[in-house]
């Protein structure tokens, strides 16, 4: 596939589009108490859509350099659905943290070698643009901002996906993760030379989610400020027409 080509752009105006809709359906559910039927609805869409692809790209089109789920985005969609389901925090600050950061990458400067109507086309916009989605439905939508126990939880278990898939790219000569050589065409043409731009990105994506960390906090409690408000102008109104009626 051609970045910023025409199936590129496809995505591309899709994933705006979804990026609007998650923020407003998200703002809607903030008031809900526990996941909504949405949210749950959503959960059940993220496998439904990604792993029937991925079971036809190992079935038929199974390549050891490509094929396994050991991209970080393939662990996303595993976190996206269990934090739908249960809005727990810690699936929801790796989805936030993984979905914004990395997987977002890959819709901006996707490398990907096949084009529509590959199978393997269909998967891979399927899991970047829903995880994404999720990331802000769950965050800037419905303001489950991370806490810093969730940050530290989302590096510690960054860090051990980096090190065991090391090891597997090391045995296995893959490039899983780009931890080995950097794809074409990205972000990552930035950085230095291997091994430097594996540590230079860490370090980047690691103090991105400590100012994500404190953007999303302080966002979060700016909203809360604004519902605590809105709730006391309510009992104030409250109070002053039960004063009327006696």
């Amino acid at each position: 596939m051609t970045q910023y080509g025409t199936t590129h752009l496809i995505p591309l105006a899709f994933f705006v589009v979804g990026v609007v809709v998650a923020v407003v359906l998200g703002r809607r559910h903030a008031a809900a108490d526990g996941p909504t039927g949405f949210s749950r609805t959503c959960a059940l869409l993220v496998p439904l859509a990604t792993v029937p692809f991925q079971v036809i790209d190992v079935v038929y089109n199974f390549d050891v350099d490509v094929t396994l789920p050991l991209h970080l985005c393939d662990l996303a969609w595993i976190a996206a659905t269990w934090a739908l389901w249960t809005h727990r925090p810690f699936p929801v600050a790796l989805t936030f943290f993984w979905g914004l950061t990395l997987t977002i990458q890959g819709v901006i400067t996707p490398s990907l070698n096949e084009d529509l109507p590959h199978p393997r086309y269909f998967a891979f916009w399927a899991l970047h643009l829903l995880v994404v989605w999720a990331a802000v439905y769950l965050v800037i939508g419905l303001r489950k901002a991370p806490r810093w126990r969730d940050f530290g939880a989302a590096v510690a278990t960054t860090l051990a996906w980096a090190g065991s898939t090391y090891v597997f790219n090391v045995v296995a000569d893959t490039n899983y993760g780009y931890l080995l050589r950097k794809p074409r065409s990205s972000v990552l043409d930035l950085l230095g030379a291997w091994p430097w731009y594996v540590a230079e990105e860490i370090a980047i994506v690691f103090l991105a989610w400590a100012l994500m960390t404190l953007a999303a906090q302080r966002f979060d409690s700016g909203g809360s400020g604004a519902h605590r408000v809105e709730a006391a102008v309510d009992v104030d109104d409250l109070a002053g027409r039960g004063r009327e009626q006696v």
